[in-house]
């Protein structure tokens, strides 16, 4: 672009024809090439818009209000429509924790069935009472219950001395 200015200055140039362009000028200044547009002058005028008032919109705030509605709407359908399918995930964790527990409440419980079975074995039990000295009782301490009447019911009998106890035990026969 400033090669076509310079162009364009030397055909519309109209210094005399056998005049040197670099002794037409006074001693001890050079001739610069031109800047391209250096001819035009911005001019910047401020502007202060301090006093201006914006004049009111009655149809602004209207349709303010219904894009808030709209908006609130369109989120409201699709929190319904992902609500379900984040359900069906959250149970789905739900499921697996559950699976899981109940695998590791499954071991737990065979090894305390196989706790069980060490514990109650007969030679453990004949050890521990030998340990404790528990002896079999001598046959005649043995009382066999052998009720004549089948609908005989075993009853345990209160202490005599307390009435009001023996009030409802009496009630029932």
């Amino acid at each position: 672009m400033a090669a076509l200015a310079n162009i364009y200055s030397r055909i519309v140039d109209r210094s005399p024809v056998g005049e040197d362009p670099q002794t037409a000028l006074a001693p001890g200044f050079a001739k610069l090439r031109p800047f391209a547009n250096e001819d035009v002058l911005f001019f910047i005028k401020r502007i202060d818009n301090g006093g201006l008032v914006r004049q009111a919109d009655p149809e602004a705030r209207g349709s303010a209000w219904k894009l808030i509605a709209g908006v609130c709407a369109a989120s409201v359908l699709v929190i319904g429509i992902l609500l379900p399918g984040a359900y069906d995930l959250m149970a789905g964790y739900e499921i697996q924790k559950l699976r899981a527990d109940v695998a590791k409440l499954r071991a737990e419980q065979s090894a305390l069935d196989i706790q069980e079975a060490q514990l109650l074995t007969p030679a453990r039990i004949e050890a521990l009472a030998r340990e404790q000295q528990f002896t079999d009782p001598a046959p005649h301490s043995v009382v066999f219950l052998d009720p004549k009447d089948p609908s005989a019911v075993a009853e345990n009998r209160l202490d005599q001395a307390d009435p009001a106890s023996n009030a409802g035990v009496n009630a029932k026969r």
